[in-house]
């Protein structure tokens, strides 16, 4: 049964993720730091996923995760080619982008969150032994990432790779979805776990602080801040978590609107910022500003109307992806058992019991 907080959460992060990147607001990244709670989710998931089925979890995460992507090359890739875009054998990284696929001028700021799809691989590939080492050394384990940035960002590995960063950067939170799904965060006392919230976001806040980016306190452009910061929010958010947020589902439309989003999260994430790149000389032209909020406001609500439209028409791709049916619109009304006609068959009591077994793995 699927818990609908962590529906709410991902739903947050979407959200939160399109609408920063129309308004550009750098309040948002502190307020809410959306990619690091979507990898500790994903982590969560991921566990869940080894534990079930073991090591070919990580071909069933692919066969997920990659569909979603070719539809998105399909369409950019040719177009990119037309207008620039030179062919080298690197193309072929736009369908296994474990590393930076290529991009022409403009391809490259609409493509940008493809960095969330190229960390999201090498977690996966990482994450059978990860599990493994975290199962037997669980402290060491989660705080190996953060020590990694530390040296990188404090300068002690000033030529470090850029995987290096990334795994510093997310692979935290990646690991406190492990740590979430074994049950750690929750077991924690709060005598444990408000100190260690009080110390990550003090030391995230100070380093944010006193090394502000290009962008102020943009937690995108400060890794070390960002991690830190994160992880505080995470062990509150994930460390006391409910059991579920069954009122998400008591108004149609909240319901709706989650499970439409955590069923597209990818398709959504994908296509908003090309639109969000095209949108914008448009909407600059009628003076719709960013200083304006009204401006902002009908920016927002453009780039959603149209990934709205792309994703119904590309989105069930993610439901043949996880073999489900494909649907127009996820979370629709059940198939209804019929009631005004029933078939007066009396069925032996062991097939039920065997129906009604077969029913629940279903």
């Amino acid at each position: 049964m699927r818990n609908r907080y962590l529906d709410l959460l991902r739903f947050l992060a979407i959200v939160r993720v399109v609408v920063y990147h129309v308004t550009g607001w750098a309040s948002l990244t502190l307020v809410f730091p959306a990619m690091s709670v979507m990898f500790a989710l994903a982590g969560s998931l991921m566990a869940a996923s080894l534990e079930r089925s073991g090591p070919p979890a990580v071909l069933r995460r692919l066969r997920r995760l990659l569909p979603s992507l070719w539809v998105l090359a399909a369409v950019f890739v040719p177009a990119m080619l037309l207008t620039g875009l030179p062919v080298t054998p690197r193309v072929l990284l736009w369908l296994f982008p474990v590393s930076d696929p290529p991009a022409n001028g403009w391809g490259a700021l609409a493509l940008s969150v493809i960095w969330y799809l190229r960390d999201y691989l090498w977690f996966v590939f990482a994450s059978p032994v990860a599990l493994w080492l975290f199962r037997r050394a669980p402290l060491p384990t989660l705080l190996a990432p953060y020590a990694l940035l530390a040296a990188i960002e404090s300068g002690l590995w000033a030529g470090a790779p850029g995987p290096a960063r990334e795994f510093g950067l997310y692979f935290g939170a990646w690991l406190l979805g492990f740590a979430h799904h074994a049950g750690m965060l929750r077991r924690l006392a709060n005598r444990v776990l408000v100190p260690a919230v009080l110390v990550l976001a003090a030391a995230g806040g100070a380093w944010i602080l006193t090394h502000p980016g290009p962008r102020g306190y943009d937690l995108n452009d400060i890794h070390l801040g960002n991690a830190l910061w994160s992880a505080a929010f995470i062990l509150v958010v994930l460390g006391r978590a409910p059991a579920g947020a069954a009122w998400v589902d008591r108004s149609a439309l909240v319901g709706r609107a989650v499970t439409v989003l955590n069923r597209r999260a990818l398709t959504v994430y994908l296509w908003h910022m090309p639109f969000v790149v095209a949108l914008t000389p448009l909407v600059d032209v009628v003076g719709w500003s960013h200083q304006d909020p009204l401006g902002l406001a009908i920016r927002v609500l453009l780039v959603f109307a149209l990934v709205g439209v792309v994703t119904m028409a590309v989105g069930w791709v993610e439901d043949v992806a996880a073999r489900r049916p494909p649907e127009l619109l996820p979370g629709g009304g059940r198939s209804r058992r019929p009631s005004a006609v029933v078939p007066k068959v009396v069925v032996p009591a062991p097939r039920t019991a065997s129906a009604q077994v077969t029913a629940a793995r279903r």
